[in-house]
């Protein structure tokens, strides 16, 4: 069963006022100067929410979790929770506005932007990054509209109903749609996982998802539906001059 988003982050801040969370945050504290004047994590959270600080003084503390997040030591889940504490405000205006743009479910929205949140933090380049807040939260939300725009092309692109109720002597309205029952009609239910392979670029796996069949089934689909376009060709350019 899906958290709600708000009980996400009452579990977040229970487990932040935990004695082992303290212990690990001691642990923290020793290894990055600049979470030295800060004495528990509550202090932490609200110098990093608070609008008057200094801009450059939260992103070192931003780094510092970031670099901690990213161990190998048991410390490491503290910074992360840490971290996605600092950034709830930012994560939550990024959740009502995937809701308004109707990136999936409410309880979709939330599960997946906590996921991504722990990938951006466990994958950030501090390298290749200025601004720790700023970044982390754009690339969270392009990455979960780029996804939504990725899963409608793929669906349409495998949706054959339009396709097969078109008859074959009417026209289609313009040439993409012409190509695609063209398509539709030499290839029948193989036209869509050809289509989203080969014209949109998706893996044999991810179409067979949408499909609701096996990649095994879907990689025969595939090859099948290459080898019966090969023949249509061969037949039709059968002894053209090359």
């Amino acid at each position: 069963m899906c958290l709600a988003w708000h009980e996400i982050r009452d579990q977040l801040t229970a487990s932040s006022t935990t004695f082992k969370f303290q212990r690990d945050f001691d642990t923290i504290q020793r290894s990055q100067v600049a979470l030295a004047p800060y004495n528990d994590p509550a202090a932490v959270l609200d110098a990093l929410h608070r609008k008057s600080a200094d801009p450059d003084k939260k992103n070192h503390v931003l780094s510092a979790l970031v670099m901690a997040a990213q161990g190998d030591d048991p410390a490491a889940d503290t910074a992360l929770t840490l971290l996605l504490l600092a950034l709830w405000p930012g994560l939550d205006a990024i959740r009502r506005r995937s809701v308004s743009r109707k990136l999936g479910t409410i309880d979709e929205i939330a599960s997946d932007l906590l996921a991504r949140s722990v990938e951006a933090v466990r994958s950030l380049d501090l390298r290749r990054v200025s601004w720790i807040a700023a970044t982390v939260l754009r690339n969270i939300e392009r990455d979960m509209i780029r996804a939504r725009q990725r899963d409608h092309v793929l669906q349409t692109s495998v949706d054959i109903d339009a396709l097969s109720n078109i008859p074959a002597d009417n026209p289609a309205p313009d040439t993409a749609m012409q190509c695609r029952c063209d398509l539709f009609r030499l290839l029948g239910e193989d036209a869509g996982l050809v289509r989203a392979v080969v014209l949109h670029g998706f893996s044999q796996v991810e179409v067979a998802a949408v499909l609701g069949i096996s990649p095994d089934a879907a990689r025969k689909r595939y090859q099948r539906a290459l080898r019966r376009l090969r023949k249509v060709f061969e037949n039709n350019f059968d002894g053209a001059v090359p």
